[in-house]
């Protein structure tokens, strides 16, 4: 059968998942016939007109339990009548619908893994959320043959928990044209991404009492209001700024003016361990040097580039020390720019684009 529509699905509200844009993108250019399917919040702003053909599923409820029943649901009817050939769920939380009704009305099925979803410290920490995830994790993906995710650790935890094989496609972004004159004003610290547990802001919030930059947070999650709450506790308000969600237009404008770029995470499980984050590349394909912990994806890349400082732990103190090692040593900040400027010729889009188009190219 050849391959010419494809649907994809994911539970969010589709303004701000830059992976899904690019890989539904590239798709479209290479002559498929896209659609991303996701959910409309009260707070969703109207969609950005895109290649592809976009859809938001409107939720009576907007989280918990309760949320993802009702939006499941809603999808598997939704997917029962749309003409597709390819249906690709986007993480676990939009497995089952597309199980379901690929095989209801005999249709291939992917499965794009961005996290290890059931080892995400938002899982984990709940036994008896971890264990209903669990059950559906064991039960659905050895009936996804066919499939891809974010980095070499993440693929082989998939072969040896369920013996697939997927590929690897990163979340590596467009190489563009680079303004070297945009590092003379470069004045903070930033984060980008989502403000979700896990991320280190217990940590790192206090950490930056001691480090004389500001710290701009882009984004919100499952941590933004307790983030914004150490902030106040701490008295950091005139240091420390949130910016909320910023479309990826705008995103681009923090990330280039950055000086330095944070990408931590707690070692609380696999997912995050064995994770490479959309922003660390971000901040590669800007020269943003970065604060990072040291991971294994995230120690590869800078075994060969040195674009990091890499720390153990996500101690305050350990925090704040590197931070100031990067900030009072220029020559280190310049010596890494120079090499986010080769690494990001090797993690681009467009080499990731390839193996994408080869794997759907492949299904037919």
């Amino acid at each position: 059968m050849a391959v010419k529509i494809i649907t994809c699905t994911v539970t969010n509200d589709l303004n701000f998942d830059q992976r899904m844009i690019r890989i539904c993108t590239s798709l479209q250019k290479a002559g498929y016939e896209v659609q991303l399917i996701g959910r409309k919040k009260k707070s969703s702003k109207p969609l950005e007109e895109k290649a592809f053909m976009q859809k938001r599923l409107p939720c009576f409820f907007q989280k918990g339990k309760l949320f993802y029943m009702e939006y499941n649901l809603r999808l598997f009817l939704y997917l029962l009548f749309v003409k597709s050939d390819v249906f690709c769920a986007i993480d676990l939380d939009t497995i089952l619908p597309n199980l379901w009704v690929s095989k209801l009305r005999g249709k291939l099925r992917v499965y794009d893994a961005h996290e290890l979803f059931c080892e995400m410290e938002e899982i984990v920490s709940r036994p008896m959320i971890h264990k209903i995830w669990k059950g559906i994790e064991n039960y659905a993906v050895p009936q996804y043959q066919k499939g891809y995710t974010i980095g070499d650790c993440y693929a082989q935890e998939f072969r040896n928990l369920y013996n697939v094989q997927y590929e690897v496609i990163r979340n590596a972004t467009v190489l563009k044209p680079f303004d070297p004159t945009v590092i003379s004003t470069r004045d903070y610290i930033l984060y980008q991404g989502a403000v979700n547990e896990g991320r280190s802001f217990e940590t790192l919030i206090p950490a930056m009492k001691d480090v004389n930059c500001r710290l701009i947070i882009c984004g919100e999650g499952n941590f933004f209001d307790q983030a914004k709450n150490l902030v106040l506790q701490h008295g950091l308000t005139d240091k420390i700024s949130f910016m909320g969600y910023v479309e990826p237009n705008q995103l681009r404008h923090y990330t280039e003016n950055a000086l330095v770029g944070i990408t931590l995470f707690t070692n609380a499980g696999k997912s995050n361990f064995l994770s490479m984050a959309n922003r660390f590349f971000d901040y590669m394909h800007h020269a943003v040097p970065q604060l990072c912990v040291d991971f294994p994806e995230y120690r590869k890349v800078n075994a060969a580039f040195e674009i990091a400082c890499l720390i153990k732990d996500t101690n305050s103190k350990t925090i704040s020390d590197a931070l100031n090692h990067l900030l009072n040593n220029p020559n280190a900040l310049d010596k890494m720019r120079e090499n986010c400027l080769k690494a990001r010729e090797v993690y681009c889009w467009q080499e990731e684009e390839k193996k994408l188009l080869s794997f759907y190219h492949q299904l037919s």
